[in-house]
């Protein structure tokens, strides 16, 4: 996990891990086939560490959550990468899953393993673009090509949280009307 948050997808590989645990890559390819599996358990260590997403999700109402699983996939930008090659089926996410079910179940949903679909989707979708926040203010909006869009831009303040809440909002609202 240390090695993705630091160097991001390109770090991890098989000798690479085993270089940072202390051991020969051949010991390590006995225990795993490929840096998939590599990939899939920090993918699912880094959702098992994150305590205030443990308790979040242990305590909290679905938006909560998915703003808690928000800012975790901020701290480790990699997982969103992993998360679009492989689905995570390890047991903190499936832990995670699970919950989320069961709570748009109990907030009525008609559909609650699509609504989580759609709500995971937009966070990810979220924590990957909150990094270009900066850059999206910064950018330039050329006048003559898009008047409104700029006008509406140079008055907007980027909140890349305060944008993914009112995302969430309407998306629960609609997943449990």
């Amino acid at each position: 996990m240390a090695l993705l948050d630091e160097g991001g997808l390109r770090a991890l590989t098989v000798r690479a891990a085993a270089s940072r645990v202390g051991v020969a890559a051949a010991s390590l390819y006995s225990r795993v086939e490929s840096v998939d599996d590599l990939f899939d358990l920090a993918l699912d260590k880094a959702l098992g560490d994150d305590q205030n997403l443990t308790q979040v999700s242990a305590e909290g109402e679905l938006p909560e959550v998915m703003i808690a699983y928000y800012r975790h996939l901020v701290r480790h930008r990699w997982a969103c990468q992993v998360i679009g090659m492989r689905a995570p089926r390890g047991p903190n996410y499936l832990g995670l899953s699970e919950r989320m079910v069961v709570l748009l179940t109990d907030a009525g949903a008609s559909d609650p393993l699509g609504a989580a679909y759609v709500l995971s989707n937009f966070v990810i979708g979220s924590a990957t673009t909150a990094p270009m926040v900066g850059s999206e203010r910064a950018a330039p909006v050329d006048v003559e090509v898009a008047p409104l869009y700029a006008r509406l831009h140079d008055a907007h303040a980027v909140d890349s949280e305060a944008i993914l809440r009112a995302g969430l909002m309407a998306l629960y609202s609609q997943a449990i009307a």
